[in-house]
């Protein structure tokens, strides 16, 4: 009898990994908390298994932990009777909002067993839709880049929530960055889009990353000399 939390990727459905498909077809209800993992979490079982949760659109405290407490409340008898799955876009330990459920489930039904089924994450699968590649020793740091923040420092950032991308992306320049970006990459819902150019994502998406990457930056791999050579 267990919670599982399950990531369903970036939002393919042939993206779901073996184990979370199981997972999905082994539960007596999947609760998605919103319209894209509820999307995806229907082409692998019926519309008869999906519970669904109300999370209200505030960054006010005291009614998000009301929000959670009241969604616990529907989960764990579920859980303890049988097994229970939680969906969520991405990885439910990245940047998810599994993780509430997860410590509101501690807190207030610590008999209720949770068991995390990973998924890929868009911070990772952005380097096979951008055309990246990150050898082998070289840094990689994740920043959050919501309403135009211009992080800086290492040599290269994945930036997610990019939501002003020319705002954004004046920051970087300014700071000797290459950037390119990719929205809703792997994703069935809505347009897919990788551009450099901020002009062509002036409207504003949470589904938006960016890659940046200081100019002239120079690492090479062994095998590069093939290239060179070649």
């Amino acid at each position: 009898m267990t919670l599982y939390g399950v990531g369903l990727g970036p939002g393919e459905a042939d993206l779901v990994t073996v184990r979370g498909k199981r997972a999905l077809e082994h539960a007596d209800v999947v609760y998605s908390p919103g319209r894209l993992s509820r999307s995806v979490a229907l082409e692998h079982v019926e519309e008869s298994k999906i519970g669904d949760l109300d999370f209200p659109m505030t960054k006010d405290e005291e009614k998000l932990r009301t929000a959670w407490k009241a969604a616990a409340a529907e989960v764990a008898p579920r859980a303890t009777e049988g097994d229970v799955a939680f969906v969520t876009l991405g990885d439910p330990n990245v940047y998810s909002t599994f993780g509430h459920l997860r410590r509101t489930m501690a807190a207030f039904h610590p008999e209720v067993e949770v068991e995390v089924v990973p998924g890929v994450s868009a911070m990772t699968a952005f380097a096979t839709a951008l055309g990246v590649e990150i050898e082998a020793g070289a840094g990689l740091s994740l920043r959050e880049a919501a309403d135009g923040v211009s992080p800086t420092g290492p040599d290269r950032m994945i930036l997610f929530k990019v939501t002003d991308v020319p705002a954004t992306h004046e920051g970087l320049v300014e700071a000797g960055y290459d950037v390119t970006y990719g929205r809703r990459l792997f994703m069935e819902q809505g347009e897919t889009l990788v551009t450099d150019d901020p002009a062509e994502l002036e409207e504003r998406d949470y589904y938006t990353l960016a890659y940046a990457e200081k100019e002239d930056l120079e690492v090479e791999s062994a095998t590069a000399a093939f290239e060179r050579d070649g």
